[in-house]
């Protein structure tokens, strides 16, 4: 069993930049692919960035290409995404998820989410 805990989030100006995180407890995450999942109210949890269990296949949404990066420290049982040049279209709760066999883009595919983090990005 594994338990994710975000943290990171809060209010910025657009233009700015967060650092989210993501620490593990109750198992080590060196066999686990990860991924940054995002919601907005009244919208779908969407995919924003996953990483497999050892940092070499990474993916991002078009939208945060080049801005978002998303990465982990096994060592530390910790994943990160670092948020820059934030739009106010980032504005959501952030979710970390932890799939223990495969890296992908979906929902259904991850077997262990945090509690999330909210992000609000103003104009």
């Amino acid at each position: 069993q594994v338990q994710l805990v975000e943290s990171g989030g809060g209010l910025v100006q657009a233009g700015g930049s967060l650092r989210l995180s993501c620490a593990a407890s109750g198992s080590t995450l060196t066999t686990y692919a990860m991924g940054w999942f995002r919601q907005a109210p009244g919208k779908e949890r969407e995919f924003v960035a996953g990483i497999s269990w050892n940092g070499c296949r990474i993916y991002y949404v078009d939208s945060v290409k080049g801005r978002f990066t998303i990465s982990r420290d096994n060592a530390k049982n910790t994943v990160y995404l670092q948020m820059n040049r934030l739009k106010v279209e980032d504005t959501a709760v952030y979710y970390c998820a932890a799939s223990e066999f495969i890296l992908g883009r979906t929902v259904s595919l991850y077997d262990y989410w945090g509690q999330g983090t909210a992000v609000t990005v103003s104009s």
